[in-house]
C-alpha cells in the first residue's frame, strides 16, 4: 500500500495505491459514494484478480481529503479525479464509480478519454433526484448535521438481508461522521448535474451494476443511464441495495473480475 497527497484548486486529496506499484500495470480507479471514504472498497479488494494496480481516493469534503467551504460543482469533482489520475500516472484505466462516484466517472470519460478505456457505473445515474430534494438535504445538514439524515439514508441504501445482519451500524457511524460542509458540498454538485446528453456520446466498454433493493438509484434508473451507451452491459445484484460492494463484496468482485477479463484489461 502506498499513500499519495494530490493538491488541486488549493484542495489536497488523499489517495491510496494497492496491488502492483507499476504505472504500466493494468489499472483500476475507484470513486466513492456520498458520505463514504475509500474504505468502502476494502471487502472488494480482497477478492479482485491478482496483477492489478488499484487506486482509490477520498472525494473532497470526505475522509482524509480537505473540506473546502461552499458548494461544490460536478466539474470540480471530475477535475479532482483527473488530478489524482495524472499524479499517479494513470492511462487507459478502468474507472469504477459508485453513486456520485459514477457521475464523476461519466464526466471524466467525456472530459479526459485518455485516462479511461472502460467504465463501471454502479448504482448511479446521469441525473439523480432534483434540485429541491438536494436543497432540502443541504438545509438539513447545515442546520442539524449529517446524523439528522442518517436513518433515512440507511433505509434507502441497504437491502433487507444486510439490515438483518446488523452490518448497517458500521455505515451509520461512518456517514454520521462525515463533515457536514463536505456532505452538503457534494450534495450541491449532484443537484446541478444532468449528464444525459454527454453520457449518450460515450463510446467505450461500459458495465452498469444495480441493486434490486436500491432505494436511492433503483435498477431501472441505472439501466436507463447505461442504455445511453451503445454496447453496454448491465447486471442486477439481487437482494442488494445501493452499496452492493459492501453487502456482497465477493459477488461484486466477481462481476468486476469478469468485466476486467471481458475487456482484455487483464488476460485470463
Amino acid at each position: 500500500m502506498r499513500e499519495y497527497s494530490v493538491t488541486r484548486d488549493d484542495t489536497t486529496l488523499y489517495a491510496r495505491l494497492d496491488g502492483i506499484d507499476d504505472p504500466t500495470a493494468p489499472t483500476i480507479v475507484f470513486s466513492n459514494a456520498l458520505g463514504t471514504g475509500l474504505d468502502l472498497w476494502d471487502g472488494v479488494f480482497a477478492h479482485l484478480a491478482d496483477g492489478l494496480r488499484l487506486i482509490r481516493y477520498d472525494m473532497r469534503g470526505h475522509g482524509r481529503s480537505d473540506t473546502p467551504a461552499g458548494r461544490y460543482s460536478m466539474g470540480q469533482l471530475v477535475s479532482d479525479a483527473a488530478a489524482v489520475c495524472d499524479a499517479m500516472e494513470v492511462r487507459d484505466a478502468i474507472f469504477v464509480g459508485i453513486s456520485v462516484g459514477g457521475m464523476v466517472a461519466q464526466g471524466l470519460a467525456v472530459k479526459r478519454p485518455d485516462l479511461i478505456r472502460a467504465l463501471v457505473l454502479s448504482n448511479t445515474a446521469a441525473k439523480i433526484g432534483n434540485p429541491d430534494i438536494w436543497q432540502t438535504r443541504i438545509d438539513t445538514v447545515r442546520a442539524s448535521g449529517v446524523p439528522a439524515l442518517v436513518d433515512d439514508v440507511m433505509g434507502r441504501w441497504f437491502g433487507r438481508d444486510f439490515h438483518r445482519t446488523g452490518g448497517i451500524e458500521t455505515w451509520r457511524k461512518a456517514v454520521s461522521g462525515c463533515d457536514p460542509a463536505g456532505y452538503a458540498g457534494v450534495c450541491a454538485a449532484i443537484s446541478g448535474t444532468d449528464f444525459y446528453t454527454p453520457t449518450s456520446g460515450i463510446r467505450i466498454p461500459t458495465l452498469g451494476i444495480a441493486g434490486s433493493e436500491d432505494g436511492s438509484t433503483p435498477a431501472d434508473l441505472v439501466r436507463e443511464t447505461v442504455d445511453l451507451i451503445p454496447g453496454s452491459q448491465f447486471k442486477v445484484m439481487r437482494r442488494c441495495g445501493h452499496l452492493p460492494c459492501v453487502e456482497a463484496p465477493q459477488a461484486y468482485a466477481e462481476v468486476l473480475n469478469n468485466f476486467i477479463i471481458d475487456t482484455g484489461h487483464l488476460k485470463s
